[in-house]
């Protein structure tokens, strides 16, 4: 199960117990589920060995309080370092090599090398079962958020992700770095309805190039092109060199005028894959 459901943030949680001791642990049980109010929800699930509770379950139990900071590659080790199971009263901070920052609003510190870091109450801590591995839901409301200014993008608004350089867990011993390749943009199909795959032309549809998200792209555009821009694009030379060299194998041609579109949708040029497989229809 964990190795399929990945990759899964990680919640850096720091607590305090009522005697003012800190803790600081990484949870990859974690994630967002709504921003007004902004929840979080991590879960300190018991041991498997042994069906022991953890200091984190523990100390958010006793305050009700807890910094959930955001690692990133940069501090992954020693974040994973602060993940050994030291006794209580044990400062993972001073074991990790970690600076605490003073919160604001809440009493765990917060870590300043984290990228960003969410001061959090918690509204609700709930058990799942009594067995080892038994999840602990706490549900967390952000009532205060801190982010390095080092992650904004150009515009000082927006998180840019590679400078965020974010880290997930899989399974085992394996972690995500989401950074380089790792990283592509998708447009979303919020404002506009795309026509879909049912609608595409059947040798579109059909076709034996084109993937699942090739067809998915072309799908997710309102309108076809007009016959006129179709027949301006049969002039742009790079077409016009596929159609010159396969000209006289009818089979083959279709089938590079489909790799011409491939290429063009996955570098983003969806109009110009759109005319370049609709000039099909000028050569019949």
């Amino acid at each position: 199960m964990l190795a399929t459901i990945a990759p899964r943030p990680i919640a850096f949680a720091s607590t305090i117990d009522k005697e003012g001791n800190v803790n600081l642990s990484p949870f990859s049980f974690f994630n967002c589920f709504g921003s007004n109010p902004p929840v979080l929800i991590f879960s300190p699930a018991r041991r498997v060995r042994d069906n022991t509770g953890k200091h984190t379950l523990d100390n958010v139990l006793e305050t009700g309080e807890v910094v959930i900071n955001i690692g990133n590659y940069a501090m992954v080790e020693q974040m994973s370092l602060a993940s050994t199971e030291y006794d209580k009263g044990v400062n993972e901070f001073i074991k990790a090599g970690l600076t605490p920052v003073a919160s604001t609003l809440v009493k765990p510190p917060r870590v300043a090398e984290a990228p960003a870091a969410f001061e959090c109450k918690v509204l609700e801590v709930k058990p799942i079962g009594d067995k080892g591995g038994a999840a602990n839901l706490v549900i967390c409301e952000a009532v205060l958020l801190h982010v390095q200014e080092e992650v904004f993008g150009k515009d000082g608004k927006t998180i840019d992700p590679f400078r965020l350089d974010a880290v997930a867990r899989l399974g085992g011993d394996w972690y995500l770095r989401a950074q380089g390749d790792c990283l592509f943009e998708l447009p979303k199909p919020l404002q506009n309805k795309g026509m879909g795959i049912d609608q595409l032309p059947a040798h579109i549809r059909q076709s034996p190039v084109l993937t699942g998200n090739n067809l998915a792209r072309l799908g997710n555009t309102q309108a076809m092109p007009t016959e006129a821009e179709v027949q301006e694009f049969a002039n742009e030379p790079l077409y016009r060199y596929v159609v010159q060299k396969h000209q006289h194998n009818p089979t083959e041609l279709e089938r590079q005028i489909h790799l011409l579109a491939k290429s063009l949708l996955e570098e983003g040029r969806v109009q110009e894959a759109w005319k370049a497989l609709l000039t099909l229809t000028l050569l019949k």
